[in-house]
């Protein structure tokens, strides 16, 4: 066991000693806002791009009903192609290893339901996020868990948040999540269109987002804006969430059905499934306009360590596989042999 254990770490040494230092493709000038541009764009988007996605990043999405349209949209294209597969793999980490991982060639993506960024108020998310992140009270039975990307949806508190709300609450309490876990990339989101318009208060709240990702190179899902336009460039000013033009796009087009998109049509979902993938491409190092930005490869070091920590916690001697590769790279042959 000692003997294994040392050529393990011998092993994983030399690993080290072959990879560069990481290199991180955000913050860029203006951000990354994900926004309907980025949904005609969806079929340019190279699959090494969507599989160097699926190998960096492991996610987690905290949602309620109308956050749930981008997993809709995401089942509904991988229905159709197994590039765009992901898996929900929480209770592995939660539980144990009982409970199956992604496997290899998915995105590790935790699907958590039932709260969100004014849900259960307009600061919650905060220490939900960070006693997630540090597994503060000792939840997951497989720590480190390995999210790098994290990602909160509003329901439809921004109609009647304040100034203040947005710019206190959630922007301020967002900067500071990305102090405190410079690894992780924290995902912006604008609240879902409530049919008030240009004059109404969601458009200026979300406008206050908007402008607030673009001056500090932020990561912008524009839920808002992608459900204001129709493929063709039409723009729907004073849309509400059902999105009524997606009925009248679809009578004449040709669209994707779906078993359900929460509140909304399921071209809706669809569109946003799109996008976050886009966003995904992006993330791992693909530039839609122009040459390469350079890919995020994650830590080597954290990940062996990561790796490290997991096997000597889970370790049984009928189990050498699970928790046991580093960017897609499988080690358990050197616990097997």
């Amino acid at each position: 066991m000692i003997k294994k254990l040392g050529f393990w770490l011998l092993s994983v040494c030399l690993f080290l000693a072959s990879v560069q230092p990481a290199t991180a493709a955000w913050p860029q000038s203006g951000g990354l806002i994900v926004d309907h541009t980025t949904v005609g764009q969806f079929d340019t988007i190279p699959s090494s791009y969507i599989n160097q996605a699926k190998s960096l990043f492991y996610g987690v999405y905290f949602h309620t009903s109308h956050g749930s349209q981008i997993f809709t949209g995401m089942d509904m294209l991988m229905s159709d192609n197994s590039l765009y597969d992901y898996f929900n793999d929480y209770y592995h980490y939660r539980f144990g290893t009982s409970n199956p991982i992604a496997p290899s060639g998915t995105l590790s993506l935790w699907n958590w339901d039932g709260t969100d960024l004014g849900n259960p108020s307009m600061t919650a998310w905060v220490n939900t996020t960070r006693t997630m992140l540090n597994n503060s009270n000792g939840d997951y039975q497989i720590y480190p868990h390995l999210r790098n990307l994290v990602m909160w949806s509003w329901c439809g508190q921004v109609s009647t948040a304040t100034y203040d709300n947005i710019a206190n609450d959630y922007l301020a309490n967002m900067n500071q999540l990305e102090t405190e876990f410079p690894n992780v990339a924290f995902v912006y989101m604008t609240g879902h269109l409530d049919g008030s318009g240009p004059t109404g208060n969601l458009y200026q709240r979300n406008q206050q987002i908007r402008d607030y990702c673009i001056a500090n190179n932020k990561v912008l899902f524009d839920f808002a804006d992608i459900e204001s336009w129709d493929p063709a460039g039409n723009y729907y000013p004073n849309e509400s969430d059902t999105c009524q033009w997606c009925s009248t796009w679809c009578s004449s087009h040709s669209c994707p059905s779906c078993s359900s998109c929460a509140h909304s049509h399921c071209f809706n979902c669809y569109q946003k499934g799109k996008a976050f993938w886009w966003m995904m491409a992006r993330l791992a190092g693909w530039n839609s306009s122009g040459d390469p930005i350079p890919t995020p490869t994650p830590n080597p070091i954290s990940q062996v360590l990561t790796l490290l920590a997991n096997w000597l916690s889970n370790y049984s001697p009928l189990d050498f596989v699970a928790d046991s590769k580093i960017n897609g790279l499988d080690f358990s042959w050197l616990l097997s042999n």
